[in-house]
């Protein structure tokens, strides 16, 4: 019972219609909201077979789990082959304890987790110098988020700066790629997702710009915050020396889209908007280590230790902590009362809910998020609310549904389930 954000509801929504062969209308987002208008993300179909066999919130996190541990390999593997087994090896531990990855798995479900390995894989390839296996590797990206076409391009500008010399056959293919990333990262924007969008547009333009400004004034807001993530991705992870790297290059537009969005949020070290970058990171440091020379030689070659110390040493405030917490492997105190009242709830009800209670509904019923079901009215109101009366919260449903009346069908601990009186709506 500890969700943090409605979005682990919205995926298993959308991976749930997908498993049945179906649109993935996102209801949590708005009644029979598609999510490829919302985040263009058709990826996560992937993950639609297993949930089919196991239907239940957890099969998106264990995929989660899974493709941030596959990314592991290919970074563990390029340290190793250029730097040694013993570098290789405090590398992809450091890398697989960075706070990047840390936050993003603390933080539910995200397509995202599809990005990392792809980065991770396709950089181990540049590294290996295969510059088509590159490619293909970083092509996918375009199916992951709407923005990371502009990852791929990234990625393919640095196999072409890369190949120039080495392969020139690649370099026809590495030109199409950047332009692949590029006409599909706008084609996703100004035409895919509008098509699938209720309002014909894409919701998120409004985000680029600080109050109405240019992005530019964006950028320029807070730029202490936004230096301190920058070094939060490169002090810890590669001791400042992947600056050293062309494949940092990979990272400028995440986090260009990031700063110059008017969205806080996406400014600082919380949630899951660092994981991309963390494989760049520690791959860039890989790269950067064989290339230093002179006094910077002495010091690259402390960096594997020291970012596997870093690793360790931040892990002690970082969400792996909790696994040193006997309470860790309790269930909570309220998990019991939750599960009693929300399983008042039949199969198939529709349902309104609130971040406490939504994914653990997604699964059997129909759930829309508390007060954005314009137009509809539920069977049930499920609400995570401590430290509210019950009249209150009857009231407040009167507030959502004045059509309606509901009463109290269950609520203990904090737990609350409202049933609609279908006598009083006639």
């Amino acid at each position: 019972m500890a969700t943090m954000s409605w979005d682990l509801g919205i995926f298993e929504q959308a991976v749930r219609a997908y498993a049945h062969l179906q649109a993935p209308i996102a209801e949590i987002r708005g009644p029979g909201v598609n999510i490829l208008g919302d985040h263009f993300s058709p990826i996560t179909a992937l993950i639609a077979p297993f949930y089919r066999v196991f239907p239940t919130p957890i099969t998106l996190l264990t995929a989660q789990a899974a493709l941030f541990a596959l990314s592991a390999v290919p970074v563990t593997r390029a340290a190793a082959r250029l730097l040694g087994r013993r570098s290789g090896l405090a590398i992809g531990i450091a890398y697989g304890l960075s706070w990047g990855i840390q936050r993003a798995v603390d933080f539910d479900f995200h397509e995202i987790c599809f990005a990392v390995p792809l980065i991770a894989f396709a950089l181990e390839a540049v590294l290996r110098e295969r510059w088509r296996t590159a490619l293909l590797w970083a092509a996918p990206l375009v199916l992951v988020k709407e923005d990371l076409g502009l990852t791929t391009a990234a990625i393919s500008l640095i196999v072409l700066s890369r190949a120039r010399r080495a392969e020139p056959r690649a370099v026809p293919f590495a030109v199409g790629m950047i332009v692949f990333g590029v006409v599909a990262c706008a084609i996703t924007f100004t035409v895919v997702i509008p098509a699938f969008n209720a309002g014909g547009s894409y919701d998120y333009w409004n985000k680029l710009g600080e109050n109405g400004g240019s992005p530019l004034s964006s950028l320029l807001t807070n730029p202490n915050l936004k230096v301190r993530t920058l070094l939060w991705i490169l002090l810890p992870t590669s001791g400042l020396l992947a600056l050293r790297s062309p494949l940092l290059l990979a990272a400028l537009p995440t986090l260009a889209w990031r700063f110059v969005s008017n969205d806080d949020h996406y400014w600082g070290t919380d949630w899951h908007y660092n994981a991309t970058l963390m494989p760049i990171a520690f791959l860039a440091l890989t790269d950067a280590i064989p290339r230093a020379h002179g006094r910077l030689r002495s010091y690259a070659g402390h960096l594997p230790a020291a970012t596997l110390a870093a690793a360790l040493a931040l892990s002690t405030t970082l969400p792996l902590a909790d696994l040193t917490h006997t309470a860790t492997y309790q269930p909570g105190p309220r998990a019991a009362a939750a599960a009693r009242v929300l399983g008042r709830i039949p199969d198939g009800a529709t349902v309104e809910g609130n971040v406490g209670t939504v994914a653990h509904l997604t699964n059997r019923t129909q759930v829309f998020w508390v007060g954005d079901a314009p137009g509809l009215t539920p069977s049930f109101i499920a609400l995570d609310q401590l430290g509210t009366s019950q009249s209150a919260l009857l009231d407040y449903a009167k507030q959502l549904h004045p059509q309606a009346t509901y009463t109290m069908l269950a609520a203990e601990d904090g737990y609350w389930v409202m049933m609609l009186d279908v006598k009083s709506t006639g």
